[in-house]
């Protein structure tokens, strides 16, 4: 019985090393496609929200401040969107691309200096 438990325990201490030099194999971040490009950021007046091309027009883009409250939607959205800061209070927001069925595509943040 413990001849089986120091095999388990060598095995996992080799995945564990294993997956540690290639953490990068895990690593998906890079593999995902970014829809929107922002600039600039930080902001204080406007800021501008470019989508690329091949992104679904019927996405919902939401900004959410950084208690959760949602301050502002698009729906059906332009390629180029500029947005006026000035009903928005200094600090960090959220902002998530949903497809038409609410799943977020993709998410991300940007302050807002004045």
């Amino acid at each position: 019985m413990k001849k089986y438990i120091y095999i388990s325990i060598l095995f996992f201490s080799i995945g564990l090393k294993s997956y540690a030099q290639n953490k990068s194999v895990w690593d998906f971040t890079n593999t995902t496609t970014k829809f929107i490009k922002l600039y600039p950021n930080p902001a204080s007046t406007n800021i501008n929200f470019d989508f690329q091309k091949n992104f679904d027009a019927n996405s919902t883009f939401l900004i959410y401040n950084f208690m959760g409250k949602r301050v502002f939607e698009y729906k059906n959205s332009s390629l180029h969107n500029n947005l006026n800061l000035s009903s928005f209070y200094r600090g960090v927001y959220i902002y998530q691309l949903r497809d038409k069925y609410n799943a977020i595509i993709e998410s991300g943040k940007f302050q807002v200096i004045k």
